[in-house]
């Protein structure tokens, strides 16, 4: 097992506290000061590791959108029908929803701010081409309904993040049976 550096460590901690705070008090209510102070960390030490808050935030933002689309893809192939592409990419990212709770609500956060610049954004969407290019192949075949992937975003993939956070409030339950559930009604929302 690799040992982490003292420095990887502090970065880690400047990123989990980003997380925290963002998530429980928001982005302009989570000044360097308060995120230098859960790191345990001086606040001279952040500019070790990013140039300001905007650079902080969009850097977190990336690699936790990195994350949740290595898992999003997890187990994916291109070979797949197009349903079952559709069904393998849609579970996982509940289960990361689910599992990674932190992590979700903070790129939920992300995705409602103007404070991820849109480079950022861009390099988000990267990470979801396989979906995208899934979602077109669908298209294309005549599997999925003709329309933007907004909308197919917006039908599919958000509905997760509102069961989560019903969840996290106590609300309802999302176990195996739901999220199957969940699933059917996003796809026969999409299907052609």
């Amino acid at each position: 097992m690799k040992a982490i550096s003292k420095s990887q460590m502090k970065r880690d901690a400047l990123v989990k506290a980003t997380i925290s705070l963002v998530n429980n008090s928001g982005f302009h209510a989570t000044p360097m000061s308060k995120i230098a102070k859960m790191a345990n960390v001086s606040p001279a030490t952040i500019y070790l590791y990013f140039k300001n808050k905007q650079d902080l935030v969009n850097q977190v933002y990336i690699e936790v959108k990195a994350a949740f689309s290595s898992y999003a893809f997890k187990d994916y192939d291109k070979s797949m029908t197009v349903e079952a592409g559709f069904e393998k990419i849609w579970k996982n990212i509940a289960f990361y929803k689910l599992k990674e709770v932190d992590q979700a609500l903070f790129l939920s956060q992300c995705d409602n701010t103007p404070m991820i610049d849109e480079e950022s954004r861009q390099e988000g969407l990267k990470h979801l081409e396989p979906l995208l290019e899934l979602w077109e192949r669908g298209k294309k075949e005549g599997i999925i309904k003709p329309i933007s992937p907004y909308l197919l975003y917006a039908f599919t993939i958000y509905p997760i993040s509102f069961l989560v956070n019903m969840e996290n409030r106590g609300l309802c339950t999302v176990g195996q049976e739901a999220v199957n559930k969940a699933y059917q009604s996003a796809w026969n929302s999409i299907k052609a």
